[in-house]
């Protein structure tokens, strides 16, 4: 296990995920504490960290594939809040669920809009 895709992976976390990655990854240390590390080193440092796009890109990328996954609103829900956190407006965030509706369905888009929503009330924040 190298350190530094460790270190590089926790970096890239907290300034995308911040209090609400570090919730996630501590959540996982009575019980799985080997996903938490794969997660930061794999996700984070080593896929989050390439060069190619930039952070609001990767974010809606991970929105429109967590809206057509469906049934992943929890992590949904950090990834919106990750979206703000990286600079992207709620217009684009809806906009991006809007345009997966024709691809993967209305439910699916509905629960995605429902859970921007909660996100978009909860940091006080309209469209």
């Amino acid at each position: 296990m190298s350190n530094n895709r460790y270190e590089q992976g926790w970096a890239k976390l907290m300034e995308v995920d911040g209090e609400g990655g570090r919730r996630v990854i501590e959540s996982l240390q009575d019980i799985a504490p080997d996903l938490g590390r794969y997660v930061i080193e794999f996700a984070f440092g080593d896929i989050y960290s390439r060069p190619g796009l930039d952070l609001k890109q990767r974010q809606l990328i991970t929105i429109a594939s967590l809206t057509t996954q469906g049934g992943c609103e929890p992590q949904l829900i950090v990834h919106l809040n990750a979206a703000l956190n990286v600079g992207l407006t709620p217009a684009e965030i809806v906009e991006a669920i809007v345009h997966c509706a024709p691809y993967t369905g209305f439910p699916r888009a509905l629960n995605a809009i429902f859970a921007a929503k909660r996100v978009f009330e909860e940091r006080g924040v309209s469209v």
